[in-house]
């Protein structure tokens, strides 16, 4: 923690202006009714959803045995370094965007609007990517309550559970607030259910029970790490979610930070607790093979009667996931075409109830048409594209910033910089790499190969941006800089009107 602390945030909103301690206050059309508790929640609840009770099986396939456990280990390391990040950009500009607000700010000095755009042109594929194996999982543990379902069933399903998300969040974010809290509490009985289910079972010779050679570090180690941290990092995606919304959560400065950082530490507790468990009840031989392990673990466990009850709440689990995803990730492109940085039809809030209605229904189409690739299929893409203009981006613009806005005001400092930094750099890599190698299980041709999608999107978007450069906005470069450092003005103005 720097000088300033996480306190601070109680004194001023982090954006400098003056907390009246309501939750109407406004910032660009948005309420600030989000307060911490909700905040975590909303994070959690996006980062559970069904991912652990689908990825567990892929996981012990990766490593071949239950030191899994060292996948949920290394994606929560990896999470938290790139979630500290997220807590001193977020905390210090909370607006609504995220990662979008800290590309804009930290290389408009030098590429104008091409790093903003560029996000904004991935973020639009890979959060409705990322959303896409909430709906895909959720028709996965469907099929135990509805065997043998046909392709067309399964399409058609995936499809409705969209509309239900769309239908869910076409309202205001006070009443998404106490809906998101309600699902949170799903959330935790879901798999609180299965990890109590698991421990009256618990065999630790199962458990423990590592094959021959299992913490070698030799090739097949390394590279089973490296298909399990792509795996792990992806179960821990969505502790960013309030930094996405910034502008509606209350205390921003304070609330921001912690709600990552609780997040992340309370849902490696529940992935360890609930990977251990399983192992002790059913051999890693069968999970490795398992559509719908938690399922089948509380079958074993307690019989079919209670295994076909917690699977509904596991589906609901999995709907809150994709509904607390989409809520932050349409305000990406609303902000950037506020900005006048994307198409201005996504700067529009609905005239009633003050949501970005038009990106989240882009979102959701885009969602329901991914749900139905391959799960595996999904999750290496969408790794592989977050990592090019996302993560690596942020980890340039944390550094950039503290040099060209050192006068900023930064709620929150993270610790031991550059230390994490250099953790996030590395990891973000090495998961670059590894979905490049895990894909190929899952896609045969080599030109659709993750790495290769990621990179030929990327130049797409500076290909598209170059376009939108020269005949529409006419800016860089074709045009002048325009450098608006939003966040050191806005502490100025406040003051003056108060």
């Amino acid at each position: 923690m720097g000088s300033s602390g996480l306190n601070e945030g109680s004194k001023r909103d982090g954006t400098g202006t003056k907390q009246g301690g309501v939750a109407e206050q406004a910032n660009g059309g948005f309420v600030r009714s989000v307060n911490l508790r909700t905040a975590i929640a909303i994070n959690m609840t996006q980062m559970c959803g069904i991912g652990p009770f689908i990825t567990i099986p892929l996981m012990v396939a990766a490593f071949g045995g239950p030191q899994a456990i060292l996948g949920w280990v290394a994606g929560a390391l990896l999470a938290l370094s790139d979630g500290l990040i997220w807590a001193e950009l977020g905390a210090a500009m909370p607006g609504a965007g995220g990662t979008y607000i800290y590309l804009r700010e930290a290389f408009q000095y030098r590429t104008g609007r091409l790093m903003p755009f560029i996000f904004t042109w991935t973020a639009v594929l890979f959060i409705p990517l990322i959303m896409s194996t909430g709906i895909n999982g959720l028709v996965s543990y469907l099929g135990y309550l509805w065997p043998n379902m046909t392709w067309w069933q399964i399409d058609l399903v995936s499809f409705a559970l969209t509309g239900l998300v769309l239908f869910a969040l076409y309202r205001r974010i006070e009443s998404i607030g106490i809906l998101s809290n309600v699902l949170f509490i799903v959330m935790l009985i879901a798999i609180g259910t299965v990890i109590v289910a698991s421990y009256t079972h618990f065999n630790p010779a199962l458990a423990f029970s590592y094959p021959s050679g299992a913490f070698t570090l030799d090739s097949h180690f390394w590279g089973g790490l490296g298909a399990g941290l792509v795996i792990g990092i992806y179960d821990y995606l969505g502790y960013n979610t309030t930094a996405y919304m910034g502008a509606e959560v209350r205390n921003p400065g304070r609330a921001i930070p912690w709600s990552i950082i609780i997040s992340i530490c309370g849902m490696m507790l529940l992935y360890l607790a609930l990977n251990i468990g399983v192992m002790g009840v059913v051999p890693w031989q069968t999970v490795a093979k398992s559509s719908s392990v938690a399922s089948l673990v509380l079958e074993t466990a307690w019989g079919r009667g209670v295994s076909s009850v917690v699977t509904v709440l596991i589906l609901i689990t999995a709907f809150a996931s994709v509904f607390a995803g989409l809520l932050g990730g349409s305000r990406v492109p609303y902000n950037a075409a506020r900005d006048g940085v994307f198409l201005r039809q996504f700067g529009k809030l609905h005239p009633r109830y003050h949501f970005p209605h038009v990106a989240l229904i882009v979102m959701c189409v885009i969602t329901a048409l991914a749900s139905i690739l391959p799960l595996g299929t999904i999750i290496s893409i969408l790794t592989a594209v977050i990592v090019i203009v996302q993560a690596l981006g942020q980890v340039a613009a944390l550094t950039v910033l503290r040099r060209r806005q050192s006068e900023l005001k930064r709620p929150y400092r993270m610790w031991l910089y550059p230390l994490f930094s250099i953790l996030a750099l590395v990891g973000w890599v090495y998961v670059f790499i590894a979905s490049g190698l895990s894909g190929t299980q899952f896609i045969l041709p080599i030109w659709t190969n993750p790495m290769a999608m990621a990179i030929a999107w990327t130049l797409l978007g500076i290909i598209a941006y170059l376009l939108w450069a020269r005949f529409v906005e006419h800016t860089w470069p074709f045009g002048p800089k325009e450098i608006k450092e939003e966040y050191l003005e806005q502490p100025e103005e406040a003051e003056a009107s108060a």
